[in-house]
């Protein structure tokens, strides 16, 4: 099996686990993963996490032409900001997942830093998390906005909707994008119980031991 062949194959599974786990439903999310001549493969338009076809992902070359597969996403300039932001992204991932939809709706969500600190691997996954607000989907105005951070980001809230994470490869950005989820359903379950979360001085220190991005 060709090495793209294997990736649409991980492509397509690691997103049916996601389906098959209630952390997306219906036609709703995106994957997205470079390939190795620089081009992307990409779940198509109206699809399901649970039912995508590795032959069917779209294909698009290097310079960003669609060549072969189904109608891709309509989040595309969503993914396309990540990548041309961030030069270590190596795979998008975007999901509905309720927990942290319903944590983005709070009247004290931090824009700048989204999920509180609760446990290490959120933060040594995914560093701060930006809130943004909401937009329509599929607006090619969220890919502006991913582009206003600068690469600054690894993953984003978008306010409504759903969380959105790069990483350097779709296993990396499945995981980290499942920690987001937990975190918030973690926040979600602990609101209004005044938790013990992890002080200033422990996450400074696991920022400085996994050499996060913490800003």
């Amino acid at each position: 099996m060709s090495e793209e062949a294997q990736l649409r194959e991980l492509m397509c599974l690691l997103a049916k686990s996601m389906f098959d786990r209630g952390l997306t439903g219906g036609s709703t999310g995106n994957i997205s993963a470079r390939t190795s001549d620089g081009g992307l493969l990409v779940s198509p338009s109206g699809s399901c996490f649970g039912r995508l076809d590795p032959a069917r992902l779209s294909r698009f070359d290097a310079k960003g032409m669609l060549v072969s597969g189904d109608k891709p996403t309509k989040e595309m300039p969503l993914h396309s900001a990540f990548y041309d932001t961030r030069s270590t992204a190596g795979a998008v991932v975007h999901l509905h997942s309720c927990h942290s939809v319903a944590l983005s709706m709070m009247p004290e969500a931090d824009e700048d830093d989204f999920l509180p600190h609760l446990t290490p691997y959120a933060i040594m996954k995914l560093g701060k998390v930006k809130l943004l607000p909401f937009f329509m989907p599929g607006d090619a105005a969220i890919g502006d906005a991913v582009k206003g951070l600068a690469g600054k980001r690894s993953a984003v809230m978008l306010a409504n909707h759903g969380p959105v994470v790069a990483a350097k490869d779709v296993e990396a950005a499945c995981n980290a994008i499942e920690e987001l989820e937990d975190t918030a359903r973690l926040a979600i379950l602990t609101r209004g119980h005044s938790p013990r979360g992890l002080s200033e001085t422990q996450v400074q220190n696991l920022v400085t031991k996994f050499n996060v991005e913490w800003e």
